[in-house]
């Protein structure tokens, strides 16, 4: 039975969405962040739309800000309507990966290839 799984690249403004079923990778239409409450009730309804069995987080290693950005992100994550498996994947070059492949960074289409892109690192699947 092939898994569906939803990605998350969660920023301060935006987060960026992808969708896998089985090896079929898609980025999903980002989340405009007003508010935490907002934004967990809106990933958690995509989640739900979706019957996602599983969610990938992408959470940054290495830096300066890595402890504050993950405990932020799995506070986050803490807000979210999901029982499922958590798993949190290295998002280091993610954005960078996203922004060759995106031009226009201001639309949020950039952070759901970025959560694209961390989710493809998760399954093991190579361009």
């Amino acid at each position: 039975m092939k898994e569906k799984i939803i990605a998350l690249d969660i920023g301060l403004k935006r987060i960026g969405m992808a969708y896998a079923y089985g090896e079929v990778v898609m980025p999903l239409t980002p989340i405009l962040r007003k508010n935490r409450k907002q934004a967990a009730s809106e990933v958690s309804e995509a989640i739900k739309q979706r019957e996602v069995e599983k969610i990938i987080v992408g959470i940054p290693l290495g830096g300066l800000s890595e402890d504050e950005m993950r405990r932020r992100v799995k506070h986050f994550v803490s807000l979210l309507n999901f029982k499922g498996e958590v798993f949190y994947q290295d998002e280091a070059f993610s954005s960078f990966e996203a922004s060759e492949l995106v031009k226009d960074k201001r639309d949020g289409k950039f952070d759901s290839i970025a959560a694209m892109i961390i989710l493809k690192r998760y399954l093991g699947i190579k361009d």
